[in-house]
């Protein structure tokens, strides 16, 4: 299981992350979440092979065209077959836009950086698919809104 962290990081070991294209969908989600609703990465994810989940804080509930339109623009990004490939910085050499102060305390002096074409980049020590098209198709089996906390969690599979 993966150790907590502060700021609600999670370290994820490698048997957590044991389905590389749910892994790799993880990766679109976030950003397709940053792009749509300019909110932050998730706060919380738990990614398997069977069902997935992950939330996100955002300002307001998403309407029923919005979550289709995630549904649809994952999808998208999938068939478009974008290349997954890795590189090694330092903390000092991070790109602008990745926070260090979401790594976890124990990261070392070189970050290993996942980038999905140019659509998105963050550190990652997790198993991933190549390009995009071997994740699969990506089905959003449901969502939740938590009006108190402002939270909109999103259930998928990948097929």
């Amino acid at each position: 299981m993966a150790a907590k962290l502060q700021n609600n990081i999670e370290i994820i070991e490698e048997r957590d992350v044991s389905f590389p294209p749910a892994h790799t969908a993880e990766h679109l989600l976030n950003q397709t979440m940053i792009r749509l609703f300019g909110c932050e990465r998730s706060y919380n994810a738990h990614i398997e092979r069977k069902k997935s989940k992950m939330s996100f804080y955002l300002d307001h509930k998403p309407s029923r065209q919005e979550e289709r339109a995630i549904e649809q623009e994952m999808q998208r990004l999938i068939d478009e077959d974008l290349p997954v490939t890795f590189e090694f910085v330092t903390r000092d050499e991070l790109p602008e836009g990745i926070d260090a102060n979401r790594l976890p305390a124990n990261a070392s002096e070189t970050i290993r950086l996942v980038r999905i074409g140019d659509y998105d980049v963050c550190p990652c020590i997790g198993r991933h698919v190549r390009s995009t098209s071997q994740i699969g198709r990506f089905e959003m089996l449901g969502t939740n809104w938590d009006e108190h906390e402002h939270s909109f969690r999103v259930r998928f599979k990948i097929v």
